[in-house]
């Protein structure tokens, strides 16, 4: 702006000192008072019963001039721009469409009383007071248009313009709409109860955006502020907005528009930041200006690959044009239209847009003058014109269309305007037919519409595809938007997609399916890292931003579905991650299965076996039980012995398999059992082998403890010892199933827990205290003569037996799991075996190789040796 502000000024000093009349040339205040007359204030009044003030920016800037007389301050307003001009049309065409509509209001007309603000507070400020004064020169408090109704304001455009405004109108109690201001300030109800406006604040414009850039997974941006106010409160939410959702900053330029002396280093130092930046998206935070156009423009070669993200101000700007290569391409929000913009009533009204029916429309005659080059009734407008643009003016033939007009008719062109007189004429309806039902005393308050007419607005409604839009608490017109994506071919030639764009839909909802135009053909990136994969998380680096970070891989146990996942998830206790620890799936079970292990049918296989061999030695007995071999030393307690080994092999079926409460009972207390009844059966024919060789001798007391009794006591006794301390462990702590999910990580290994430790050493520490009494007595009884002595086998057996069993437990202690079962088997299998092999088999062997033997002739003969 202020290049042109200067360039005006001088503008204005080189013709009052020459370039004026010679009757006026030496007159300074002459001078001035025919250049105030080339810049006329813009000013639009259409008298109604219900006035509505409205202050537009129109004009992009103001410059003020003291009069050398009364050093009275003059206003100049210059460059009007298109898209604002079309919302002065619109302003105007929804009056006249109310009014041409008398069942809206039957017996009442809308009238406006219009400034242009050009984008200046004071200008502004001046502009309402003159509405609520009615004079050219404002008074404030007072008004000479008593009579006159005014209901409410439209405007402004810009924050720095409207916030003036609203603090004004608070005042005085009157009910105002902005058409753009987004200062998150003017959410204060308490400050401002009676301001509403059509946009919402820069809270959720900032919103939109980070949830726009996280929807394209870019997390590594720049941003360009203009030095303005409104540039650095956009730039201060953005940065809350990134810092909150991960996304970062790597450099942000303020572009300083009143700096013109040094513009070339400038420009130098933005293009070598341009150039080391690694990010492909920029995000424009600021207001829109010519000058801020100019400097894209000079830019254009850095900015060429860079995609920009624009802010909602940013829509249907002419500015843009100025720059195309770099802003082709862009992605910017604009307000989803609750109207029609291409209807035939619109494009008819806007097509009588015409000087010669207008003709006391300055703001028009302007706008002929730049995009038409038409010259004005004015020489010195003209001149100045032709002193501040490269352009020669000239007289039009009158053929010259507003659609022509570049920009007039925008395809992003949004009615906010139109949106914004269109609620405060409602609210008017609403508070008329309300107010008009009661007593003629009571509606004194028809026309009274300060202090009542925003209590109206809660009530306003509008519906589009059944989508409810309406004011918020903060004044804030809610509203869905478009987000678009701009394509600039030429000049004359563009080309606009639009997406609609819900922020909160799930991430796959928030844009409608379409392709996107990138600059690049492809997807920018804009990342400071590339993204961990599934099974990793990010990993800081010291010194660095947030963004930019390195991946680990997740620790054991834990897992990352998601890319670039911040930390990993802990699997639950049944489960363990895959391989690519990114899912977590159910751990392996671990125990001696019988269709998994090769061992299990190992072990299944061999106790069948021995099983089968048991049951044929039995079968051997049975036959030959009459035998001197099998009746020696009691033949009922080698049945019992084999029946038991026959069992101890069986019990090896309850140790394979998956483990259950009711079999990790049985397991152990089985083989303990068992094992008990056939050690004591061995230390019954021991101390049967003793009591024989004592009782041969003449007049010996032992005879008396001949015979079976003796024998079927010591097994008896032996035994419920051992079953009395099973069901005392059953009782106290029985043994239970257990899943162990520590000790072996992705697995759980189902085991048998003892339940009480003192109980399973208890049983195998009873069986280990038969087997040591049973090896001694048969140690000393080895070398007794007897025919068939079995107590040197059985010191054999029982030094087998004891051996199994010693080292058993240190191998049982130091192993877990299915090793730890088996051992146990194992244990039971080799001690079971023995205890076969060594009793057994050398009966066997005779029974049936050496039938001689198995004689009582060969029993006496012994005898007599």
């Amino acid at each position: 702006m202020v290049p042109y502000k200067l360039k005006l000024l001088n503008c204005i000093m080189l013709m009052c000192m020459g370039a004026c009349k010679p009757e006026v040339q030496n007159k300074h205040s002459a001078c001035h008072l025919e250049m105030e007359k080339s810049f006329e204030e813009y000013e639009y009044i259409q008298e109604g019963d219900i006035m509505i003030g409205g202050v537009l920016t129109v004009n992009s800037y103001a410059t003020f001039l003291k009069h050398p007389e009364d050093n009275s301050i003059r206003i100049l307003c210059m460059e009007a721009v298109a898209e604002y001009y079309r919302q002065f049309i619109d302003f105007r065409y929804f009056i006249e469409q109310t009014n041409n509509n008398r069942a809206f209001f039957p017996n009442l007309t809308l009238g406006y009383h219009i400034y242009d603000s050009c984008g200046d507070p004071p200008k502004a400020v001046r502009s309402v007071l003159q509405i609520l004064s009615g004079t050219r020169e404002p008074v404030p408090n007072y008004s000479c248009v008593g009579k006159r109704n005014i209901a409410g304001f439209i405007g402004d455009l810009t924050s720095e313009t409207t916030v003036p405004i609203a603090q004004i109108l608070t005042l005085y109690g009157y009910t105002q709409i902005s058409y753009g201001a987004t200062d998150p300030l003017l959410r204060d109800r308490a400050a401002f109860p009676y301001f509403f406006r059509t946009v919402q604040s820069d809270h959720h414009h900032c919103y939109l955006l980070t949830e726009l850039l996280k929807h394209f997974g870019w997390t590594w941006v720049g941003v360009i502020r203009f030095d303005d106010d409104a540039g650095d409160r956009e730039f201060q939410l953005l940065t809350k907005y990134f810092s909150n959702n991960g996304i970062c900053i790597e450099f942000s330029i303020k572009i300083n528009i009143y700096n013109i002396q040094s513009r070339e280093h400038i420009i130098n130092k933005h293009k070598e930041q341009f150039q080391k930046s690694t990010t492909s998206v920029i995000v424009l935070c600021g207001t829109v200006s010519i000058t801020i156009a100019e400097e894209f423009r000079l830019l254009k070669d850095v900015l060429r690959e860079k995609t920009l993200i624009l802010a909602t101000n940013w829509a249907a700007n002419h500015m843009i044009y100025y720059a195309i290569e770099v802003f082709n391409g862009s992605l910017g929000f604009m307000q989803r239209s609750l109207y029609e913009l291409n209807s035939p009533e619109i494009k008819a009204f806007l097509a009588s847009i015409h000087p010669s029916k207008y003709p006391r429309d300055k703001l028009l005659e302007d706008l002929w003058m730049q995009y038409h080059l038409c010259s004005s009734t004015n020489e010195y407008k003209n001149k100045i014109y032709e002193y501040l643009y490269p352009y020669s003016l000239h007289n039009c033939t009158g053929e010259e269309r507003i659609q022509d007009i570049w920009n007039i008719d925008n395809i992003l062109h949004s009615p906010r305007v139109h949106l914004a007189v269109n609620v405060l004429s409602h609210a008017i309806h609403n508070m008329y037919m309300s107010l008009s039902k009661l007593s003629p005393k009571q509606n004194e308050r028809l026309y009274n519409y300060r202090y009542q007419l925003h209590h109206y607005f809660k009530f306003l409604e509008y519906k589009v595809q059944g989508v409810p839009y309406n004011f918020d608490e903060n004044g804030e017109f809610k509203s869905l938007y478009w987000m678009y994506n701009y394509m600039t071919e030429t000049e004359e030639k563009t080309n606009v997609q639009y997406f609609e764009f819900n922020p909160l839909a799930p991430s796959e909802q928030k844009l409608i399916p379409a392709d996107i135009t990138w600059k690049t053909g492809q997807k920018p990136r804009a990342q400071c890292s590339a993204n961990c994969p599934t099974g990793f998380r990010k990993a800081s680096k010291p010194g660095t931003q947030s963004c930019c970070y390195g991946c680990a891989q997740c620790s054991e146990g834990e897992i990352s579905n998601v890319t670039d996942s911040k930390n990993c998830i802990k699997c639950p206790d049944m489960e363990w991650p895959n391989e690519k620890r990114n899912q977590c799936v159910a751990k392996t079970e671990e125990f001696l299965s019988y269709t998994n292990d090769v061992i299990s049918i190992s072990f299944s296989a061999v106790s069948i076996i021995f099983f089968l061999i048991t049951q044929l030695l039995i079968v051997v007995f049975i036959i030959h039980m009459d035998t001197p071999i099998v009746r020696a030393n009691n033949r009922s307690l080698s049945f019992l012995l084999l029946v038991s080994i026959k069992l101890s092999f069986l019990s090896v079926f309850l140790f394979l398999g998956r483990p259950v409460d009711i079999t990790c009972m049985l397991r152990i207390i089985t083989f303990g059992i068992t094992f008990s009844i056939a050690v004591s059966s061995l230390l019954a024919k021991t101390i049967m082998v003793c009591v024989a060789f004592k009782a041969t001798k003449p007049g010996s007391s032992w005879r008396k403890w001949l015979g079976v009794k003796l024998s079927n006591s010591v097994v008896l006794f032996c035994s419920s010892i051992q079953i009395i301390i099973c069901m005392t462990w059953l009782a106290i702590s029985p043994p239970f199933q257990e899943l162990d999910i520590h000790t072996s990580p992705g697995t759980i290994i189902i085991q048998c827990n003892e339940g009480s430790a003192i109980g399973f050493y208890s049983v195998i520490g009873y069986m280990g205290l038969l087997a040591a009494v049973s090896f001694v007595l048969a140690f000393l009884a080895r070398s007794l003569p007897d025919s068939f002595n079995e107590a040197k086998y059985i010191t054999f057996s029982m030094l087998l037996f004891c051996s199994v069993w010693i080292t058993m437990i240190p191998a049982y202690l130091s192993t877990k799991g299915k090793n730890t079962v088996c051992v146990e088997i194992f244990a039971i299998l080799t001690s079971s075996t023995g205890l076969l092999a060594c009793i057994f088999l050398p009966k066997c062997y005779i029974i049936l190789f050496r039938p001689e033997i198995n004689a009582k002739s060969y029993l006496f003969q012994n005898k007599s040796m």
